[in-house]
């Protein structure tokens, strides 16, 4: 259930039988031709499915995160470390506060893995917490689906194309775009990452049958789900 669809009074019933929380994170970043909010819908979507029969709630996506490479793509934003370390801290701080003591981070940007370290320090600084950190696009069951698919996937190639990250009226390429070089990526600032990338996708057909999304979806929630159920210590 969505935090936005509860009042204080019902999260404070909530915590006196239960004390899980998911929170998604994303980004506000350049996809080819799909939503700049891609990874920020596609981690919250996740998260709701998931949680929605356990009856925990999913706070608001983080919608920015850690893409400095993207900058030269409009509408791309992007957080410093730091501040990006800040923001999560403070979040899982108030929600320990608050009598939280299980928090699942759905994260859908892999810029972000970031959270991941920090909530390893986090719970050696709070103990008696649990946190999870949880890559839903490559986690174990999903990622052998999306090779099993079709190996050459990547960003804002097919993989990301679901139904609800498309836009209006955009059609996608037919052709299948060659992979380009990650480790030659890494070492260029914004505006060579633009000309080298063109569109931004990184490699691979642009879409595939919705049925195989589905398919891919479904393990998605399942994996996301089993970790909010547990073990939790």
């Amino acid at each position: 259930m969505k935090i936005s669809e509860m009042n204080w009074g019902q999260v404070e019933a909530y915590l006196k039988h239960d004390d899980r929380a998911v929170l998604p994170l994303g980004s506000t970043e350049q996809h080819a031709g799909l939503s700049l909010s891609v990874d920020s819908i596609l981690s919250e979507q996740v998260a709701l499915e998931a949680a929605a029969p356990l009856g925990i709630p999913v706070f608001p996506v983080v919608a920015y995160g850690v893409t400095p490479y993207f900058l030269a793509y409009p509408g791309s934003v992007s957080l410093r470390v730091e501040t990006y370390v800040r923001l999560v801290r403070d979040i899982l701080d108030s929600l320990k506060r608050q009598g939280f003591r299980r928090i699942l981070m759905v994260n859908g940007h892999g810029g972000n893995q970031l959270a991941g370290s920090l909530a390893i320090e986090w719970m050696a600084d709070n103990p008696g917490s649990a946190v999870k950190f949880h890559n839903w696009w490559n986690a174990p069951r999903t990622f052998a689906k999306v090779q099993e698919t079709d190996p050459v996937a990547s960003h804002a190639s097919w993989m990301e194309n679901f139904a609800w990250t498309r836009l209006p009226g955009v059609v996608q390429p037919s052709q299948q775009k060659p992979m380009i070089d990650a480790a030659r990526m890494r070492v260029m600032d914004p505006d060579k990452v633009r000309a080298y990338l063109g569109d931004g996708n990184f490699g691979g057909y642009y879409e595939r049958p919705d049925s195989e999304m589905q398919a891919i979806w479904d393990i998605a929630v399942a994996e996301t789900r089993e970790l909010m159920e547990g073990p939790w210590a």
